[in-house]
């Protein structure tokens, strides 16, 4: 097959070199957007009069055909044609003959596939956006459910303090905000056109790249021709705006993973969302929070990947450059799904609120209640927080809770110390009573619900 940038070659590459050098394996991902990139280009070619309008009509009309060919699954593309903007122009060829060579007139592969890039990830990112809006919207509707169940919040992997379940579930909200905000942000990065930066210099043809930008709903242009086919700045900022955001899912499921084993029993996964064992046949395991968890590795690889490629290219266009596509499609796709998972998974999963409840019980997370309490009294906080330290040792070594020491010990310990010290020492009481701001107290936990829901609606 002759290539369409061949006539300065006499000798031809060997097949296997061929496959090496082409992209349409992965960049038939941008099929659609090429399309509607040439429609654009071609009505502003017509529009400017660089070619006639019967011959934008035409090219129009075969654009058109091929779009439809492409939805209904009936376009094969080759790797003879290396990459999707030269099979998409060989379909055209196909469709209307040599008028479809004028096509590429003042256009370059390099702003070619930079717009494909840009229409694309604004498409994906869109996407994104609404998909952390659903799990953020599933986290307040599950805590809403949960704004009196008690559990122990840990520092270290340790009981530290009863805390409301809504309140741990909020916190994932919160970051999920951030995620959110940062794509949003994004946008105005990927919101531009490099279409009419032609190969890196522009081009002599009187072109009108605001027009083609506007047919294509971008908000700005490139204002540089050499930034504009060489940039990938904005394919960066969305794999570190991803890399974070998987970060945040694995943490989250590194949490479930936990309070999903037979040492914490906090809750229970639905069968959708677990697999079996083929030996053990009493097992559930949690492997879509670990599928999860563990493709947060790919997305970090991919940030890491790009970053490398680009650290030595020099200006404009290199070769190197074909290698920014496959880690961000994988990157959509991965987090494209693992919201998918996150979501379905956390509305449909069973909180043990005994089991929470209970391990607040036989454990010492109230120690702090005893030390504010003793503070409250007028006992200096570094003064009481050591004659709690000695008092739970005690209790170690005799096998019991600080709710189980009699009040005359308490009061041998201050006179000050009364009969409500064990309703201070509650867990719910415990959980309840932090209402500063931003706090786990119920009051300050619907309070941050009810803000949730009205940021969403």
């Amino acid at each position: 097959m002759k290539k369409l940038w061949g006539g300065r070659f006499q000798g031809k590459n060997e097949q296997w070199i061929d496959a090496f050098g082409a992209s349409i394996a992965f960049d038939q991902e941008l099929a659609p957007y090429d399309i509607q990139g040439s429609l654009a280009h071609v009505s502003m070619l017509g529009k400017c009069g660089i070619i006639s309008k019967e011959d934008m009509d035409t090219i129009t009309s075969g654009l058109k055909r091929i779009q439809d060919k492409l939805a209904n699954g009936e376009l094969t593309f080759t790797i003879e044609n290396e990459d999707i903007h030269l099979n998409i122009e060989t379909f055209l060829h196909e469709e209307i003959g040599p008028v479809a060579g004028k096509l590429h007139t003042a256009r370059s592969r390099n702003d070619q596939v930079a717009t494909d890039m840009h229409l694309y990830l604004k498409d994906m990112v869109q996407q994104l956006i609404q998909k952390i809006r659903h799990l953020r919207t599933v986290l307040v509707t599950k805590a809403e459910q949960h704004v009196e169940t008690v559990m122990p919040g840990y520092t270290h992997l340790q009981h530290a303090q009863p805390i409301s379940f809504a309140h741990h579930l909020m916190a994932y909200y919160q970051m999920l905000t951030r995620d959110e905000e940062r794509l949003s942000e994004s946008l105005k990065r990927i919101d531009l056109s490099p279409l009419g930066c032609a190969a890196l210099a522009g081009t002599t043809f009187p072109i009108d790249r605001k027009y083609t930008a506007e047919l294509l709903g971008f908000g700005g242009i490139y204002e540089n021709s050499l930034d504009g086919v060489s940039d990938r700045d904005f394919i960066l900022e969305f794999l570190s705006d991803s890399a974070i955001l998987m970060m945040h899912l694995s943490r989250f499921c590194e949490e479930i993973i936990l309070w999903c084993s037979h040492e914490y029993q906090f809750v229970e996964l639905s069968d959708t969302f677990s697999t079996g064992s083929s030996i053990m046949p009493q097992k559930k395991n949690p492997d879509m929070a670990e599928l999860v968890r563990g493709k947060t590795g790919r997305v970090f690889g991919q940030l890491t990947g790009l970053l490398t490629v680009l650290k030595g290219l020099p200006l404009a266009y290199n070769k190197d450059l074909q290698e920014d596509k496959e880690g961000m499609f994988d990157t959509v796709y991965t987090l494209s799904t693992s919201l998918d998972i996150m979501s379905g998974m956390i509305d449909t999963m069973t909180v043990k609120t005994d089991t929470m409840a209970q391990s607040t019980e036989k454990d010492f997370s109230n120690a702090t209640e005893l030390a504010d309490y003793l503070s409250a009294k007028g006992i200096p906080f570094r003064q009481a927080h050591e004659i709690v330290g000695k008092l739970v040792l005690s209790c170690i070594q005799r096998g019991i809770y600080l709710q189980d020491v009699a009040l005359d010990e308490y009061q041998d310990i201050s006179p000050l110390i009364e009969e409500d010290i064990y309703d201070a020492l509650d867990s719910y009481t415990a959980m309840n009573r932090r209402n500063s701001l931003g706090g786990t107290g119920t009051e300050q936990v619907r309070a941050a619900i009810a803000k949730a829901k009205a940021d969403l609606s």
